[in-house]
């Protein structure tokens, strides 16, 4: 197989949903002038063929738009800079030691202004312990706390104002809210990262402070796929289980079932394994079956999945970092259905590249997919659909490609709508 990425369809605005089959077998071998108003006009002459639309990616090297796929975690704006400039990375990750130097939106735009094309700019801000902003913007409560006193209403405007803030800066995505299902005490590895052990309260709450993001303009992220409230421990320490599938299927997936329609969203898969899907040892982020469950929707009564995939961190996680090298598991990954694999440093992008290089030449990944998880990712990216066309991006508050500039703030907001459903 020639190692040459082609992409065989321009970036529609909708995405593209893809069967992970193929994916699932490689993994297997292998252990995307107005008219004038005159009545003596004559008639307006038929709109000529409309030229080919190239890809946004369509002038970039194989090496090139395997790195648009990665999303990684910068220690610095300058580390980011260096991401970009030495392999066209497509997205980088924003971690607390980073966020002073962005907070003002100008270090993001500057780059911005600088990428081949608009970064994705992602955090993880779920309120409570896991905050990143909260030194500059305020402390927000945890999911838990927010399910236990606070209306679905209310939940929104806190999480459309803290978006709100994320876009300022220059953040395109969150990687919130948790669907997990959970009991666990509040400190533990979930725990009050949970809104509530009831799944129906789950669902109901982080609806809500999902739709607070898209409010502002931002894409939230489901984790963690397909459920981690239950484990029998923490993946950032070792290898966990969960409940059985068949136990996972009326109470865990229940809110993944019930918001995966939910346009406009992404989906993070944790590091769990799950018997009777993922087998053993094998984690939920590196296993074929368990993105087939996601994107088929069968075997939970679920839609089948359309939005981009990310990995949880596959560098910093014990689950994972002990047992597979970084370039093994960003490469297994992809072979499993993943748009996106993520991880928390800028090291070893090269060596990932070259890892997938090498899965391609070899046949166990298909340029397809790689196509289709490039189209995903445009989307989320809000790429433009041509090459030729202005590059757009969704920035808002990053100021814009042509300068510095950073964006007023946004006016007042409308009136909460109804929550969706």
């Amino acid at each position: 197989m020639t190692a040459a990425l082609v992409l065989v369809a321009a970036v529609t605005a909708s995405g593209v949903a893809c069967s992970t089959s193929d994916r699932a077998d490689s993994a297997d071998d292998a252990d995307s002038t107005a008219a004038s108003p005159a009545a003596t006009s004559a008639p307006a002459e038929p709109a000529g063929p409309v030229a080919p639309c190239d890809s946004p990616f369509a002038d970039m090297t194989q090496r090139e738009r395997i790195a648009q796929l990665f999303t990684v975690g910068v220690s610095s704006i300058a580390d980011a800079r260096r991401a970009v400039e030495e392999f066209n990375i497509g997205g980088v990750f924003i971690g607390s030691g980073v966020v002073g130097e962005v907070v003002s939106g100008y270090a993001l735009a500057q780059l911005q202004r600088d990428a081949p094309l608009p970064l994705l700019v992602a955090i993880d801000e779920e309120g409570g312990r896991v905050s990143r902003v909260a030194p500059y913007a305020g402390p927000i409560p945890s999911a838990r706390v927010m399910a236990a006193t606070m209306s679905p209403e209310e939940v929104r405007a806190i999480a459309r104002g803290r978006g709100e803030f994320l876009a300022r800066m220059g953040v395109t995505v969150d990687f919130a809210p948790s669907l997990d299902v959970s009991a666990q005490p509040d400190q533990s590895v979930i725990g009050d990262r949970s809104f509530s052990a009831d799944p129906a309260q789950v669902i109901t709450y982080a609806r809500a402070f999902a739709t607070g993001l898209l409010d502002a303009g931002i894409t939230p992220v489901f984790k963690h796929f397909p459920g981690h409230g239950r484990s029998s421990g923490d993946s950032h320490v070792d290898s966990v289980t969960v409940p059985p599938l068949d136990q996972l299927v009326p109470h865990d997936l229940r809110p993944f079932a019930e918001l995966a329609s939910i346009p406009g969203t992404g989906m993070m898969l944790g590091h769990q394994e799950v018997p009777g899907l993922t087998g053993a040892d094998r984690p939920a982020s590196l296993s074929p079956a368990t993105y087939r469950l996601l994107r088929e929707g069968h075997g939970y009564d679920a839609p089948a999945f359309k939005g981009p995939i990310f990995t949880d961190d596959l560098s910093g996680m014990r689950a994972i970092s002990g047992e597979y090298s970084l370039p093994r598991a960003v490469t297994e990954a992809l072979i499993a259905g993943a748009d996106s694999p993520l991880w928390i440093t800028t090291d070893g992008i090269g060596e990932a590249v070259t890892a997938v290089e090498g899965a391609v030449a070899n046949g166990v990944l298909s340029t397809e997919d790689l196509d289709r998880s490039l189209e995903r990712m445009a989307d989320i990216r809000r790429l433009p659909e041509c090459a030729t066309g202005p590059i757009t991006g969704r920035l808002a508050g990053a100021g814009s490609l042509t300068g510095p500039t950073v964006s007023p703030s946004p006016p007042p907001p409308p009136p909460l709508a109804p929550l969706p459903r």
